[in-house]
Order: structure tokens, then sequence, then C-alpha cells
């Protein structure tokens, strides 16, 4: 088992976010926890192709959209703005849910923008560790107490 403060989570829940369709996956190492980017034509060491059953690590598979939209419903339902909240919940609806809330954010609430991030990467964080544990990188033990002392920060 891999100690848990010695993983970069952050770069964890980073490459379970990833949606991007590029021949890109991101990896771990089970030994060390440590991160690596490969892709098919520069392979992990930015030069040297190689295929991702030759290496002895673990792909990070990206969690589907849907995880990550429950977020963003979660906080647009849990605001105490109640018309900031019916209008976050609007652009929510129908394709192009993901630009259009972060649009109404970023353009039209920027006093939510700093929560709306923390809330995000807070989440995030806890998939990441929930991922390790999974994963059996790391003791349940240790990420309920990483959970307890991570707490998601309160929405206004």
């Amino acid at each position: 088992m891999l100690n848990l403060d010695s993983i970069d989570v952050e770069e964890i829940a980073a490459a379970l976010a990833d949606q991007t369709d590029y021949d890109h996956r991101w990896l771990v190492d089970p030994r060390t926890g440590e991160v690596v980017f490969w892709t098919s034509d520069t392979g992990i060491d930015g030069e040297n192709p190689v295929e991702l059953d030759e290496l002895d690590l673990i792909v990070i598979d990206p969690l589907p959209s849907y995880v990550w939209y429950q977020d963003m419903v979660d906080f647009a339902e849990g605001i105490s703005d109640k018309a900031a909240g019916r209008r976050l919940s609007a652009s929510l609806q129908g394709k192009g849910a993901f630009r259009r809330f972060r649009n109404e954010v970023y353009d039209h609430r920027p006093e939510l923008i700093s929560v709306w991030q923390a809330v995000r990467d807070a989440r995030a964080r806890v998939r990441a560790v929930q991922w390790l544990v999974d994963e059996g990188l790391v003791e349940e033990q240790a990420a309920q107490r990483f959970i307890s002392d991570n707490p998601e920060p309160a929405l206004p």
C-alpha cells in the first residue's frame, strides 16, 4: 500500500476528469504513486512510443461526464440565491451544459466562482482518493481520514 500523503491527489483528480478525446492516457505507478502521461506517439518519456500493455502501470480511466454534471446540478440546487440557482439549473438543460454552466458562473455570477471551484475541486479530490482505494493502492482508513480532514465547503 502507498502512503496517501506521498500521492498527488490533485493530479489523480485531473486525470479522472480528463474527458478529451485525444489519444492519451494518464497512468499511475503502483509502486510509487507517481502519475505519468502517455501518448501513442511519444510514450511516457515524450520521445519513445510504447504500448500501454508493455507498461507496469495502472491506467486512470476518466470518470463518466454524468459524474461531473451532477456536481453542477448539486451546486445549482444547493446555493441559497434562488434566482442564481434557477439560472444555473436552466444552463444545464441540453447539449452544451458544461459550457453554458461555466459561462453562467464566470460571466454572470463572479461571486460564485471561488465557491464553485472549491466545491468542484473538493469533490474531485474525494473521487481521486476513492479511486486509489478501489485500485488497492491506499488503505480505506487513510482515505477516510483524508475525507474527514478535507470537507466540502458550505454553499453560500
